[in-house]
């Protein structure tokens, strides 16, 4: 099968540091080309993949000092993946909705992940606009906010197996937060959480520049003392020791949390999560295999010891069980065989109706010697 994977430019794929939709894409690309099937991926120029480079810009936008505006980069990209198309069985896009208007009368030979939150009012209305374009949701929580979306498949994400080797023995001690600080992360709950059961907090996170006052006023005061450590960025090397020697992840979210990749992440370590019940955490989470899931830090405190006790081996088994970059490449090619059956379909029974058709397009004041 020739398949598209259309990436964000904002990082590269795989990123360098922080950046999940561009790893997902990556993880998603190596597993197709290596199931044999003819992959052209576009994004940016300074990424890495087995698959053939479509570079739309000449490096991730984000760390791009010339780059103002996004909107130009995406606009080329869109315009080069338009005039490629008929290259490709299916195009898979992983960048919103930004693609919708020009592709629309290809729409049966696309099909689009949405990998952010989708309880934003304006959403709603678009995707009754665009009832064409085929949806992939990341979580069946997800879907909930726009339930008129034209969705085909929920497809988990996954990893290779490979990627975090398992660490059947913490070796670090601490508790481990990973991701991003920002108001909806609640880094703030971690720091109390693990205080509170005397154990030290790392935090491996980015700081974007519209958090950086929160930080500073927020976070910054609570890291004062020894048992809480910022670390800052981490790259995927040292995610994989980040996780591995961590006796467990804290995901303290208070938002409608579309995946949370860091939690398989987690889990392919060997690491338990404990998470807050927001968003996709119950569909993640296998409760008292996997982690735990709460609803108050009080809670997040009684679970800890439980937390802390679960079979490391067995969390790993899970993660292979359910969360895979193989798995998750051949849920996304039955998508694209679905889709594709479809469009043949339709395309075999227009010319049937047009045919049957035909005699109420005669006209009314024809000869009686008229021929179509």
């Amino acid at each position: 099968m020739k398949i598209a994977q259309v990436a964000p430019l904002m990082e590269s794929v795989p990123p360098r540091l922080y950046g999940g939709t561009e790893r997902v894409v990556s993880h998603l690309t190596e597993a197709l080309v290596a199931e044999g099937h003819d992959v052209t991926l576009f994004a940016s120029g300074d990424s890495t993949t087995a698959a053939r480079l479509e570079a739309c810009c000449p490096q991730a936008l984000r760390l791009c000092d010339g780059v103002v505006d996004p909107t130009p980069h995406y606009m080329i990209m869109l315009d080069k993946v338009r005039q490629l198309a008929d290259q490709f069985d299916i195009i898979h896009f992983h960048m919103d909705q930004f693609h919708f208007p020009i592709f629309r009368e290809l729409s049966n030979r696309t099909v689009t992940t949405l990998h952010g939150r989708q309880d934003l009012p304006d959403l709603r209305r678009l995707y009754r606009h665009f009832k064409e374009m085929p949806l992939v949701s990341i979580t069946a929580a997800q879907r909930t906010a726009v339930p008129e979306a034209s969705f085909v498949a929920t497809v988990h994400h996954g990893l290779p197996a490979h990627l975090l080797p398992r660490s059947l023995h913490s070796k670090g001690g601490y508790l481990a937060f990973l991701g991003r600080i920002s108001p909806e992360k609640r880094v703030d709950r971690a720091i109390r959480i693990a205080r509170s059961v005397g154990l030290p907090l790392k935090i491996a996170a980015k700081v974007d520049k519209v958090d950086v006052d929160y930080f500073r006023s927020e976070i910054e005061p609570m890291i004062g003392d020894a048992d809480v450590e910022f670390i800052g960025e981490i790259n995927e090397r040292q995610k994989a020791r980040f996780l591995g020697d961590a006796r467990a992840l804290l995901f303290p979210i208070d938002w409608p949390e579309p995946f949370g990749l860091v939690m398989i992440e987690a889990m392919a370590c060997g690491t338990p999560v404990l998470a807050f019940n927001r968003g996709s955490v119950p569909e993640i989470i296998d409760e008292g295999v996997t982690g735990f899931i709460v609803a108050t830090e009080d809670e997040a405190v009684r679970r800890m010891g439980a937390l802390l006790s679960l079979n490391r081996a067995a969390v790993r088994r899970r993660f292979e069980e359910r969360f895979t970059a193989q798995r998750m490449a051949k849920d996304y090619v039955g998508v694209y065989k679905g889709l594709l059956a479809k469009a043949d379909i339709t395309a075999r029974v227009k010319p049937r109706l047009l045919d049957n058709n035909v005699g109420s397009m005669r006209p009314k004041f024809a000869p009686a010697n008229f021929r179509e």
